[in-house]
């Protein structure tokens, strides 16, 4: 067999390990992520002394009638 055949192969289980290893981090990044948007949320609901059943309140009035998001501005990088 041709020997440039095992170590392409070789090559390719490598970067599959390393594809598994990034996809795994990635999950954890987005875990922290939620987390850390989670600590958010509930820091501004408890600075606003807002309670369960007013942000309860404050969704059901949001699904109703929606604000529109902010327009989000992209930041040009320039080089």
């Amino acid at each position: 067999m041709n020997p440039k055949i095992n170590k392409l192969k070789a090559e390719k289980a490598k970067n599959l390990r390393k594809i598994a290893e990034m996809n795994a981090r990635n999950e954890e990044i987005d875990t922290q992520v939620t987390e850390l948007e989670n600590l958010d949320i509930i820091g501004m609901v408890r600075d606003n002394a807002i309670t369960p059943e007013m942000l309860a309140e404050i969704i059901k009035a949001a699904k109703l009638s929606p604000i529109p998001a902010p327009a989000q501005t992209e930041v040009q990088n320039e080089e």
